[in-house]
């Protein structure tokens, strides 16, 4: 489970919002994985799934809008690694995901989590600072 901390704010109030919720994304991947009276996960698993498909693509567009209007010099880097994400997150093969939903949640997790520390504390932090 993750924990929003002040250190992942980047100080824009609509991006550390929605930042936030991304956690929530998250942390519901990982309240199923150890939910150990759900037998059987699969249909949560997709949802979660298409839950962040949607809620990135939003996140990013205003991300990349509020970028846009503040003329952030990294904006084209930013977009690649958003545009790498949705990709990643397009190319699940929900067949995969049916022959082991537990694997495939221990695996989105740690995608999940990694990515958006990793993108919030090397790279949002970095929109704030100009």
């Amino acid at each position: 489970m993750l924990i929003w901390k002040e250190e992942y704010s980047i100080g824009v109030e609509l991006i550390d919002a929605q930042h936030q919720h991304l956690f929530e994304i998250g942390n519901s991947a990982y309240k199923l994985l150890r939910d150990d009276f759900c037998t059987d996960k699969y249909d949560k698993v997709v949802q979660i799934i298409e839950d962040l498909r949607q809620y990135t693509q939003f996140h990013f567009k205003s991300e990349e809008e509020y970028m846009k209007k503040i003329n952030y010099r990294r904006y084209f880097s930013q977009k690649v690694e958003h545009d790498d994400f949705i990709r990643k997150i397009n190319a699940v093969n929900l067949d995969i995901v049916d022959e082991n939903p537990e694997k495939y949640l221990e695996d989105i997790l740690a995608f999940i989590f990694n990515w958006t520390l990793e993108h919030i504390l090397q790279k949002d932090k970095l929109i704030k600072a100009e």
